[in-house]
């Protein structure tokens, strides 16, 4: 892992840095006149100054100027002879090696933290990965099997009336389209697997997205009616464009296939404070208490439950969803409603 520690510190380190040690300095002042000229305090606050300045910026750099700074300042501003350096004060060099001490164990304290986060998070990653590999091996294979035996049987099968070769073929096709919203699941994962800041935000028009959504959706489910509400006046939101469409079209066909006697979905946006609120609500069966714990969690849990290794399993889909709302800040739940049905609701800042 590369070496930060020794790294050249960055403008807003430096504006850091600088603003701590000019604010101590303030704060300092004004408590003397305060205290009518009592100091004590001082070498203390500066202390604290150099430690949050080497808490809060990478390496030592900026930690070590701001106890060099803190030490020379507090000799020629708060001791005696003022506005004037004395190094011949009683404990001077012990208040000056106090402070780089407290520098650099702070900064390497920091910078070890920092690295093993990082650790951690490429760890995580990593396991991701790696069980998302092993959860969807079966969901792959198995329609790509049935797909397979449906060619053969209509090549190799004389006998095969119409009827029954156009039912193989539907199959196919279902099939197929199936495994084409895996691939834009997983290549939405693709996208945002380095984190939020390689996600491209551009003020998007929220009524332009749920209509591509929409669209898109009634082309999969042309028997399902859907009822779209959104805002009277043009909200627009931050946001990666065909994220958010795969996102409400992956809440949208969730909806469908595990709500199995779904016939109707609602699909509303509103503002709620500095947030633009997402829900989709469907008149299925609900959500069963068995799969509430692992809705989101599911497909990048390797020790999945039964329920979910189902043919057309929306388990990635919904962890897609999770994975691509926190990249844009946001949050994502669901509710089961009264008297039946489910609502799955996600929100995007403005």
């Amino acid at each position: 892992m590369k070496n930060k520690t020794l790294s050249l510190p960055t403008i807003k380190e430096i504006l850091l840095t600088a603003g701590a040690l000019v604010s101590t300095t303030f704060l300092c002042s004004f408590l003397r006149r305060m205290t009518i000229g009592e100091t004590t305090y001082v070498p203390l606050l500066f202390v604290l100054c150099v430690l949050l300045v080497s808490r809060f910026t990478e390496g030592y750099i900026c930690g070590i100027a701001a106890a060099i700074i803190a030490v020379l300042g507090v000799n020629y501003v708060f001791t005696y002879p003022y506005m004037a350096f004395n190094f011949t004060l009683a404990g001077y060099p012990i208040t000056f090696v106090v402070m780089l001490a407290v520098a650099f164990t702070t900064s390497t304290l920091t910078s070890h933290i920092k690295q093993q986060e990082i650790i951690k998070l490429e760890n995580e990653r990593e396991k991701m990965r790696s069980n998302l590999l092993r959860a969807i091996s079966h969901d792959l294979r198995t329609p790509l099997t049935s797909i397979i035996g449906s060619v053969e049987a209509v090549i190799e099968r004389d006998e095969l009336n119409k009827e029954k070769q156009k039912e193989l073929l539907v199959d196919v096709k279902n099939d197929a389209e199936w495994l084409i919203r895996m691939v834009e699941n997983l290549l939405s994962v693709t996208r945002i697997e380095n984190g939020p800041a390689k996600i491209k935000k551009t003020p998007e028009v929220v009524e332009e997205i749920v209509s591509e959504s929409v669209v898109k959706f009634k082309k999969r489910f042309p028997q399902i009616r859907i009822n779209v509400s959104v805002p009277e006046t043009a909200l627009f939101v931050p946001m990666d464009a065909v994220l958010i469409e795969q996102v409400i079209f992956n809440l949208l066909e969730n909806a469908v296939i595990h709500g199995k006697a779904t016939k109707t979905l609602e699909l509303l946006v509103k503002r709620y404070n500095e947030k633009a609120v997402f829900s989709v609500i469907d008149d299925g069966e609900g959500i069963s208490q068995e799969a509430y714990p692992h809705l989101f969690t599911d497909y990048f849990d390797s020790n999945r439950r039964s329920y979910s290794h189902e043919k057309r399993n929306m388990g990635i889909g919904l962890s897609v969803c999770q994975t691509i709302i926190k990249a844009h800040g946001g949050i994502i739940y669901a509710q089961n409603r009264e008297p039946h049905g489910a609502e799955f609701t996600f929100t995007l800042p403005l």
